[in-house]
């Protein structure tokens, strides 16, 4: 069937060239009609590609995450202490099982892109059930998603996001960022972890 089909594409195609090359003089278009019909057809049929899947997109969340949270600067500390960029608190780091100074932990963009690895294992294993439950669902206008839920959960903890869940209770940070904000804007990204 792909054979016939080139064959058929490439017959159409010569004969457009030959008609177009008796109304012109250009040796480009002369040229081209002295070519076979199959190589004219490789040239002008593409290959029939499967679709691919969705890749995956946990760079291009991280990057965004760590956008928001300090310009993807890894040496920030904002009024209330939040290291990198990522913005860990002392706690989330103990929590995490990452004992290090502040220094140690602001000059190592190698250590902060670790703890963020470990802080998505550490709230997906502490939301599970609720990814399940809900994702794919709309609640007060939100698409519900994995990336969403573990973005929630970095701004305010696996925590405020199952009360979220449970009572409609939406928590927010001292900046009056609220975890709603974050399960819209960092929702449909397709993670591996």
């Amino acid at each position: 069937m792909k054979t016939l089909l080139k064959t058929i594409v490439a017959a159409i195609t010569l004969f457009c060239i030959m008609a177009f090359a008796s109304l012109s003089t250009n040796k480009e278009t002369h040229i081209a009609t002295t070519l076979e019909p199959s190589y004219i057809a490789s040239i002008i049929v593409p290959e029939i590609v499967k679709p691919e899947l969705p890749k995956n997109q946990t760079g291009m969340f991280l990057n965004k995450l760590g956008y928001k949270e300090s310009g993807n600067r890894y040496d920030v500390v904002n009024k209330f202490g939040y290291m990198g960029k990522y913005q860990f608190g002392k706690a989330t780091l103990r929590t995490l099982k990452i004992k290090v100074t502040k220094e140690a932990f602001l000059n190592s963009p190698d250590l902060q892109e670790y703890a963020m690895q470990q802080n998505l294992l550490y709230n997906k294993k502490k939301l599970q059930k609720y990814i399940d439950k809900f994702e794919g669902q709309e609640i007060n206008g939100i698409l519900i998603t994995e990336s969403g839920i573990l973005a929630a959960a970095h701004l305010g903890g696996p925590g405020s996001v199952k009360k979220f869940f449970r009572s409609g209770k939406i928590m927010q940070d001292g900046n009056g960022v609220k975890i709603t904000s974050y399960l819209k804007r960092f929702g449909g990204y397709k993670l591996n972890i």
